[in-house]
């Protein structure tokens, strides 16, 4: 509820004061900014680029205050957007203020704001009135909570406070039967315009995704999250927690985001540099696997793929993306490295002429006995270096031999011959030749020892994978009999033809870095403390197999919507799978069913097709904002429905919004779409692609597989007729998928028969 005027009057006072204490702090910080670039370009002047220690520590002293900067000259916009009134018990009861950024006053050294990450802050996200604790790195504080406020306030204007109620409220939503919480401080940052950017929502972030985000890091952590949860958000905004919390221990550059394409790699871009955090690994899988494997073939994406499927061209496709990222062909590579670890157990000795260096029995017991932990080549390596320590004595101990021959030889000439120039020759010549091969024997047990481990060792995870399918009968004998013939001869010619044309498939690449990992090991450079990855549902168990390896503790956060999952044929259809066959049962599962994207109306009007899929997901709960029921509409030809976007772009630009998304099913029927309006429509609309980086204007075109993560004020379904939108599963989650991006307006055209999933919407 509102405040009344004499609270108000209270906190816009204190926000002047606030803002006034921001603007000395920063004349204070923006003179030590400008001392510490002085003296940086000073010493880079004297020292002409050569090293310097003292202008590394100027400089890490110069990002430091530079960041303290950037947060103080953001701060003073809005400082804080929470207020908290809380009593330790047998303490007096003290108010705090909640901002994105924690402020300090050094010279009274007190928090003027607390950083919303803080142990204390989840007493504004959490805490109910009365008794209410937070846990600190101390242990558990108790107290009493009285006061929990909220502000709106932009550009360092107090436009409206409310309090949080001593009850929350509920309100009956009537036909439907749901509930959803009134919070007037919510709606009222929801009824907002999008941008082409996630935005950080520190002010907003609702209890059930506080604890997701505050949730401890030493297990999976899976989210399943309605279209809207704003799980991707949660996502993000924990990356920034566990970097607070956890700091001096992780790092950016040790954490990384799995995105599922470059265009939402571009909408996510700004989220983590806005809430301090930089140096973020962020990438597709695909790219990361090419970049691993060294790959340099040309990706076939899951889109491209997927609209090939969509078209209907090839049902083997499907198959293959399925069967590769199963549990059954994992079983298949495990076999086909079992093969080669096999073959790498019959090492031989190590010999240097007619020398023994190093015995089989050793270099056997230590590959398969004290070194079995590690992968194949990793071990290689390890015995190397084991053995590498050694190897001086074992030089020293041949030499020992070839001295030991050469006395013997000497003391046999003394023997039978008496002195004389020949015999003082023969003498010098056996130890000439004693002493060239005591040197030879060095430089030749090092390079046999060197060309030995060279040899072991496994070279090319792209031709042995290749093998697995171009031999025949190997491929037979390790699939036992669980692949389709007509399906493994799919697979075999699919891989030539791709590699002809410089090409090589998502699935594919997956199975080669999960081999890589096997018989080489993780890269240090892609060992993480933390992996985040969104859209979770797209993956395949055998990603998920492959991602888990680059965390260090199964270090995850994994977020998705299963209503969500078009990429049927190889993604997962529940938790449970990934759950028990990846992590062993070890993970975290937490829903997320409040919807904060889109009105009532157009989560109601979506929900209608998810009730009809097979997953019996629970529907989206809108938070409480009305606006109105999507708009559903036939037309005949390219013109009517060029009449009826320019009808919408002007309504969208009447209620003072923005971005509009016009959404086909796949790339070719965006293709036609754009060339009608460019014909017929009075607006200029861009077409987004597959592999485009940027949503480069506020109306666009783009294929239903391309919106997921994204939103947009207003959204237009382009042909929703019975023949685009089929009864079949991957329908109903495509078009799920497009009916779920909207914030405040929809529109649904169809040309011909209107689509049966929808039919039950408009005859309510």
């Amino acid at each position: 509820m509102a405040i009344n005027e004499k609270d108000m009057a209270y906190e816009k006072e204190k926000l002047d004061d606030t803002i006034s204490w921001i603007e000395l702090e920063l004349e204070r910080i923006e003179k030590d900014d400008r001392k510490l670039k002085k003296t940086m370009d000073e010493i880079r002047l004297q020292t002409k680029g050569m090293f310097s220690q003292e202008l590394k520590v100027q400089e890490k002293l110069y990002e430091i205050t530079h960041k303290n900067l950037e947060e103080y000259l953001e701060a003073r916009e809005q400082p804080y957007f929470g207020r908290i009134d809380f009593r330790e018990y047998k303490r007096d009861t003290e108010t705090f203020y909640i901002g994105k950024f924690g402020l300090g006053d050094f010279a009274r050294g007190e928090e003027k704001v607390i950083d919303w990450r803080a142990p204390l802050a989840d007493l504004y996200y959490s805490g109910t009135y009365g008794d209410a604790y937070y846990t600190a790195p101390q242990g558990v504080v108790s107290g009493n909570l009285s006061l929990k406020r909220k502000f709106i306030i932009k550009e360092g204007k107090l436009l409206d406070a409310f309090d949080e109620g001593i009850h929350e409220i509920i309100l009956n939503r009537g036909e439907s039967g749901d509930n959803a919480l009134v919070d007037e401080f919510l709606r009222i940052n929801l009824e907002e315009s999008t941008s082409k950017r996630l935005k950080d929502v520190v002010a907003t972030i609702q209890k059930e995704q506080n604890e997701v985000i505050r949730a401890e890091k030493n297990k999976p952590l899976i989210i399943q999250g309605s279209a809207g949860s704003g799980k991707t958000t949660v996502a993000l905004h924990r990356l920034a927690y566990l970097l607070y919390k956890y700091k001096g221990r992780i790092s950016g550059s040790q954490i990384l985001v799995l995105a599922p394409n470059k265009l939402f790699l571009d909408y996510i871009s700004e989220v983590l540099p806005d809430l301090g955090i930089d140096d973020v690994r962020q990438s597709t899988f695909e790219e990361l696997a090419s970049e691993i494997t060294g790959s340099k073939e040309k990706i076939i994406s899951k889109d491209k793929k997927l609209a090939d499927i969509i078209e209907g061209e090839s049902g083997l496709s499907a198959m293959s993306s399925s069967f590769k990222g199963g549990l059954k062909f994992k079983e298949l590579l495990d076999r086909y490295i079992g093969l080669l670890e096999e073959e790498d157990k019959a090492a031989e000795d190590i010999w240097v002429y007619d020398y023994l260096l190093f015995d089989k029995d050793e270099i056997r017991r230590l590959y398969s006995r004290d070194m079995v932990n590690f992968p194949l080549n990793q071990r290689k390596k390890e015995i190397r270096k084991h053995l590498l320590l050694k190897i001086k004595g074992k030089i020293r101990a041949i030499q020992d031999k070839i001295d030991f021959t050469c006395e013997y030889m000497v003391a046999r000439e003394k023997r039978v011959s008496a002195d004389s120039p020949e015999r003082r020759a023969k003498l010098t010549r056996f130890y000439d030749e004693r002493d060239s091969r005591k040197k030879e024997i060095a430089k030749k047990s090092k390079e046999a020892f060197e060309e030995y481990f060279e040899n072991w060792m496994h070279h090319g995870v792209k031709a042995m994978y290749y093998e697995l399918f171009q031999s025949q009968e190997l491929f037979e004998r390790l699939s036992s009999g669980e692949a389709d013939p007509e399906l493994a001869a799919f697979m075999r010619d699919e891989l030539e033809d791709n590699s002809a044309r410089g090409e090589i498939d998502s699935d594919d690449l997956a199975a080669m870095l999960y081999m890589k990992f096997r018989i080489e090991g993780v890269p240090e450079k892609h060992r993480y403390r933390h992996v985040a990855v969104d859209e979770a549902q797209d993956y395949s168990l055998l990603q998920f197999q492959v991602i888990k390896e680059m965390a260090a503790g199964s270090s995850m956060t994994i977020v998705g919507d299963l209503g969500q999952g078009i990429y049927y044929y190889k993604g997962i259809d529940s938790y449970d799978e990934v759950i028990d066959s990846v992590f062993g049962g070890e993970a975290k599962y937490v829903a997320l069913s409040q919807s904060y994207r889109s009105t009532v109306e157009i989560i109601d009007f979506a929900n209608v097709v998810l009730r009809k899929q097979k997953n019996n997901l629970k529907p989206a709960m809108p938070v409480l904002r009305h606006g109105r029921k999507p708009a559903v509409a036939r037309y005949e030809g390219a013109e009517e429905f060029a009449e009826l976007v320019d009808g919408v772009v002007k309504e969208v630009e009447r209620m003072n919004k923005k971005s509009i998304a016009i959404i086909g099913r796949t790339l070719e029927e965006c293709r036609a779409i754009s060339e009608m309006l460019r014909k017929q429509s009075s607006g200029k609309w861009e077409l987004v692609k597959e592999n485009d980086r940027k949503l480069k204007q506020d109306k666009i075109i783009i294929p239903a597989y391309l919106t997921k993560g994204l939103e947009f004020d207003c959204t237009v379904i382009f042909d929703c007729s019975d023949k685009a939108y089929t009864e079949e599963e991957l329908d109903k989650r495509m078009l799920y998928v497009a009916l779920t991006r909207a914030l405040h307006m929809e529109y649904v055209f169809y040309k011909g028969k209107m689509s049966k999933l929808i039919e039950e919407n408009v005859s309510n």
